[in-house]
Protein backbone atom coordinates (compact mmCIF):
# COMPACT_ATOMS: atom_id res chain seq x y z
CA UNK A 1 0.00 0.00 0.00
CA UNK A 2 2.55 2.28 1.16
CA UNK A 3 6.35 2.67 1.37
CA UNK A 4 7.05 2.57 4.67
CA UNK A 5 9.58 5.19 5.47
CA UNK A 6 8.66 5.86 9.14
CA UNK A 7 10.51 4.06 11.79
CA UNK A 8 12.08 3.33 15.44
CA UNK A 9 12.50 6.47 17.35
CA UNK A 10 10.80 8.88 14.80
CA UNK A 11 7.84 6.77 14.98
CA UNK A 12 7.70 7.19 18.93
CA UNK A 13 8.51 11.20 18.77
CA UNK A 14 5.76 11.58 15.97
CA UNK A 15 3.04 9.87 18.08
CA UNK A 16 3.82 11.24 21.14
CA UNK A 17 3.84 14.54 20.12
CA UNK A 18 0.82 14.12 18.10
CA UNK A 19 -0.98 12.90 21.01
CA UNK A 20 0.12 15.79 23.64
CA UNK A 21 -0.87 18.42 21.14
CA UNK A 22 -4.29 16.58 20.47
CA UNK A 23 -4.50 16.22 24.18
CA UNK A 24 -3.92 20.30 24.55
CA UNK A 25 -6.21 20.88 22.32
CA UNK A 26 -8.84 19.39 24.66
CA UNK A 27 -7.34 20.84 28.00
CA UNK A 28 -7.19 24.24 26.64
CA UNK A 29 -10.56 25.63 26.64
CA UNK A 30 -9.95 29.26 25.43
CA UNK A 31 -7.80 30.83 23.25
CA UNK A 32 -8.11 32.27 20.01
CA UNK A 33 -5.46 29.87 18.24
CA UNK A 34 -6.73 27.09 20.26
CA UNK A 35 -7.43 24.83 16.92
CA UNK A 36 -3.80 24.81 16.05
CA UNK A 37 -3.27 22.29 18.14
CA UNK A 38 -5.26 20.14 15.95
CA UNK A 39 -1.71 20.01 13.85
CA UNK A 40 -1.44 17.00 15.99
CA UNK A 41 -3.24 14.89 13.87
CA UNK A 42 -0.61 15.01 11.15
CA UNK A 43 2.13 13.62 12.93
CA UNK A 44 0.12 11.45 14.83
CA UNK A 45 -0.78 9.68 11.16
CA UNK A 46 2.55 9.90 10.19
CA UNK A 47 3.71 8.04 13.10
CA UNK A 48 0.52 5.40 13.49
CA UNK A 49 0.81 4.73 9.47
CA UNK A 50 4.34 4.46 9.29
CA UNK A 51 4.61 7.12 6.44
CA UNK A 52 5.60 10.54 5.70
CA UNK A 53 4.92 12.24 1.98
CA UNK A 54 7.70 14.88 2.94
CA UNK A 55 10.28 11.96 3.57
CA UNK A 56 8.89 10.21 0.00
CA UNK A 57 9.49 13.41 -2.00
CA UNK A 58 12.87 14.20 -0.50
CA UNK A 59 13.76 10.36 -1.00
CA UNK A 60 14.96 10.61 3.16
CA UNK A 61 14.09 7.39 5.47
CA UNK A 62 14.62 6.30 8.98
CA UNK A 63 13.65 2.85 8.97
CA UNK A 64 16.39 0.55 9.40
CA UNK A 65 17.73 -1.06 5.74
CA UNK A 66 15.67 -4.63 5.17
CA UNK A 67 17.93 -7.06 3.63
Amino acid sequence: MFNTNVGGIDRILRVAVGLALIAAFFLNSEGQYRWLYLIGIVPLATGLLRTCPLYSIFGLSTCPLKR
